[in-house]
């Protein structure tokens, strides 16, 4: 069971990490996540998936993550050069509590980018997310985040920028 205040502080916590990444607030986004982090975007919407067995999108660890927003505040990632304008919904939050006293949240978000850098083709990008947060030191911390899209199995276009 979680209090409303818990309830409150991970609803916040979801959209203000869904605001940073559409602003492209890459540094704020990136102090969201605790050490030991792992961002995964399978290719599949299968429940049984493994990532060291199935092809995944994405799959970073924490030191991959790190390159990941490097490489986006560089410049030289052409495809986000400059960023897509985007802006994400949130729905459908579910929170529950492990006996470890961290959370695990699911919600479904809806992702509208507008592609600028070559066709200023507009993108839809639909799915579910399950966010992993701890407290750490007073404040929320990400340590793990899947995000299943709904298209998943599809051949996509370039996700350089973050789901």
């Amino acid at each position: 069971m979680i209090s409303d205040a818990e309830h409150q502080a991970i609803e916040a916590f979801l959209y203000k990490e869904a605001r940073l990444a559409d602003e492209s607030r890459y540094d704020e986004w990136e102090a969201l996540w605790d050490d030991d982090a792992v961002y995964w975007v399978p290719a599949t919407t299968r429940e049984d998936v493994d990532p060291n067995r199935h092809i995944s999108h994405i799959y970073d660890n924490r030191a991959r993550i790190a390159t990941r927003i490097r490489l986006l505040k560089s410049g030289f990632r052409y495809s986000q050069s400059p960023a897509s304008p985007m802006r994400r919904l949130i729905t459908n939050i579910e929170i529950e509590k492990t006996e470890q006293g961290e959370f695990v949240v699911g919600s479904n978000f809806l992702l509208l980018e507008l592609s600028i850098q070559a066709k200023h083709e507009t993108h839809l990008w639909g799915g579910h997310t399950t966010h992993k947060l701890r407290g750490v030191n007073g404040a929320l911390k990400m340590f793990w985040k899947k995000v299943v899209l709904v298209n998943a199995g599809e051949p996509i276009p370039n996700l350089t920028f973050l789901v």
